[in-house]
């Protein structure tokens, strides 16, 4: 496949860029400086730029059978950075013709709704994380009403412990009792939906 990855130089990102890599994919990231990418940047084709850049977006995606976002809310800087990237990468994929689009997204996001947590969680977290949580799901809202085939994977607690391959999935919501996952094995999950093209317009929770 002809691989369009965004976040390379994350913490998921970069274990999704040596996944693509290591599958023998051809790569296209984006990345404001190749050097913090996981992989030497020989191994695949590197655009600099930003995502807040739309033709910088372009360049990564054009020609792409799939793309791949690991992007994470960057904090009070670019509070809005999610929503904006999904609208440039939506944008893109529009015009070059991809298809496939899958994301990391935040299951606490949508806490407020989930059937199984607690009321004291749901009062405490969406006030804690307000504004990441604001920029997820306007980033989940512009992919959505995006028309592609598209994929929204919403992580639970991210922890940096190795990959297992073995964790719950659920659509939507979390499995019940299910409160954290780690980077790599949300990693994994990706490139196992990128690999058998399942899960499309549809939003799988990941979880221990």
């Amino acid at each position: 496949m002809r691989v369009a990855l965004f976040g390379g130089t994350g913490r998921i990102g970069g274990q999704v860029l040596a996944w693509a890599v290591e599958s023998g994919h051809q790569v296209t990231a984006l990345a404001r400086d190749p050097a913090g990418l996981a992989v030497p940047a020989a191994a695949l084709t590197v655009v600099i730029g930003d995502v807040t850049d739309p033709a910088a977006v372009q360049q990564a995606v054009d020609g792409a059978d799939i793309v791949l976002s690991a992007l994470g809310p960057r904090g009070a800087k670019t509070p809005d950075l999610l929503g904006v990237a999904a609208r440039n990468i939506t944008a893109a994929m529009a015009r070059s013709g991809a298809r496939r689009l899958i994301c990391v997204s935040a299951a606490g996001a949508f806490i407020q709704t989930d059937p199984d947590s607690g009321a004291l969680i749901k009062m405490i977290l969406p006030r804690v994380l307000a504004g990441p949580f604001a920029d997820v799901r306007d980033m989940e809202a512009a992919v959505a009403a995006s028309g592609l085939d598209w994929t929204m994977v919403r992580a639970t607690r991210l922890v940096n412990s190795a990959r297992t391959g073995r964790y719950r999935v659920r659509p939507d919501y979390p499995p019940a009792g299910g409160g954290k996952i780690s980077r790599a094995d949300v990693a994994h999950f990706i490139g196992a939906v990128a690999t058998e093209g399942s899960w499309v317009r549809a939003r799988p929770a990941l979880a221990y």
